[in-house]
């Protein structure tokens, strides 16, 4: 393989919906006949691209559909795209929890993934001795996985828990275990979901600092999915952009981003099917900004509220707030819609498009629902307050500045 530590040839992933097989034992046979015969899946000219905004005509759905990629050594390749877009089934079949219907993939090393919240953890072992099953995982000996476990205890900053069974772990203490292992114990390939967005701020900016010593230091090569694009940009040098299962656009990180967030722009409203969060609207009237979420529960919230930041599209947060500590007293009953909005006045900021992550909360459960980068919105003649004709603006956010000169 060269310098090439992956090498993923015409990878396609088809998948029935709402069935577990092909719903019928003759189906099923039928295609396990055709694997054994080194065939194609007789399945697959039923189907469809994978469009999840729209009602398709069959069942068959390509989650993944002729997807080539080359990853040298080394390097640390962005993987982005909205939801849906089959990124996370891509991450799949190079962990080898799931199997490409066709293609090929050829790996040279050793592969940690963290994709899901307590990925590889069984919940009845202690936290230590997940760390050990692990490295073992890893091909690593006992011997090795306890040099490093003083290591990983201090960067996970778990260690009144790590004799803990996993299962008492909150998702937060998951992940910051989770990364920990994965980082620690020396694969040559890390592969990370966007779980790290479980995480509190602190630990998300330690474990992008993490990956880029691995990276630039140590040679490892990462295979990083987010919707954090400021993140991407900070770790990656090179980004393939994923549309409806296909590989949309592979490039600079700075050419893949700007595509990514400026397509993000075309949409002021979405809805969605499942989920607690049901739709998020947001749009500008003169000086103020509208954000309308509307919610669905089946289980009883006390305390439902929803928190926002607005971004440039660098990638750069420029303001968010949420009600946290206003402490809102409604309840909502198991099966009950609700709707939360909340005006901005005069933000001042400059003309330009802007990103809108939100997420959902209760004061009591905690975090929800999380949707980074979901909606975009133009702003046009925010600042009208008056600004010298000639004068030059730079950044985001307009003040009203006055010159005087006494010369």
């Amino acid at each position: 393989m060269s310098d090439s530590v992956i090498e993923i040839k015409n990878i396609s992933k088809l998948y029935r919906l709402g069935e577990i097989g092909t719903g019928t034992i003759s189906h099923d046979i039928n295609r396990w006949w055709n694997k054994v015969r080194g065939k194609a899946d007789p399945f697959q000219k039923l189907g469809q691209i994978n469009d999840r905004t729209t009602k398709g005509n069959g069942d068959y759905v390509w989650a993944l559909k002729d997807i080539d990629i080359t990853v040298k050594r080394g390097e640390v390749l962005g993987i982005i795209g909205q939801n849906g877009a089959g990124k996370s089934t891509l991450l799949k079949i190079l962990s080898k929890i799931t199997s490409p219907s066709s293609g090929q993939i050829n790996i040279d090393g050793r592969v940690a993934s963290l994709l899901e919240v307590g990925t590889g953890f069984h919940p009845e072992m202690t936290g230590r001795e997940n760390a050990f099953m692990n490295g073992a995982i890893l091909g690593m000996r006992r011997a090795e996985v306890e040099k490093k476990m003083d290591a990983i205890v201090d960067f996970a900053g778990v260690e009144r828990y790590l004799d803990t069974p996993v299962k008492r772990y909150s998702s937060g203490m998951k992940v910051r275990l989770g990364f920990a292992v994965a980082a620690h114990l020396d694969p040559e390939i890390l592969i990370v979901d966007e779980v790290l967005a479980v995480g509190d701020a602190e630990f998300q900016k330690k474990c992008l600092g993490k990956m880029k010593d691995v990276s630039e230091a140590e040679g490892r090569t990462i295979l990083f999915v987010s919707h954090n694009m400021a993140a991407v940009r900070r770790l990656c040098s090179r980004a393939v952009l994923m549309k409806n299962g296909t590989l949309y656009k592979d490039g600079s990180i700075d050419e893949i981003t700007g595509i990514y967030l400026n397509e993000s722009k075309q949409n002021d409203s979405i809805v969605f099917e499942n989920g607690y969060v049901r739709s998020i609207a947001i749009r500008q009237i003169n000086e103020q900004i509208f954000l309308q979420c509307s919610f669905y529960s089946e289980e009883m919230l006390q305390k439902p509220i929803i928190g926002f930041v607005i971004s440039d599209l660098q990638g750069q947060k420029i303001f968010g707030s949420n009600p946290l500590h206003q402490r809102p007293s409604y309840e909502i009953k198991p099966g009950n819609k609700g709707e939360i909005s909340v005006s901005i006045s005069q933000p001042k900021l400059l003309n330009g498009v802007y990103i809108l992550s939100l997420w959902f909360a209760d004061a009591v459960l905690g975090v929800l629902a999380t949707h980074e980068n979901v909606l975009s919105f133009e702003v046009m003649n925010m600042a009208s307050f008056d600004q010298e004709p000639n004068a030059r603006v730079l950044g985001n956010v307009a003040a009203a500045v006055e010159w005087h000169y006494n010369y």
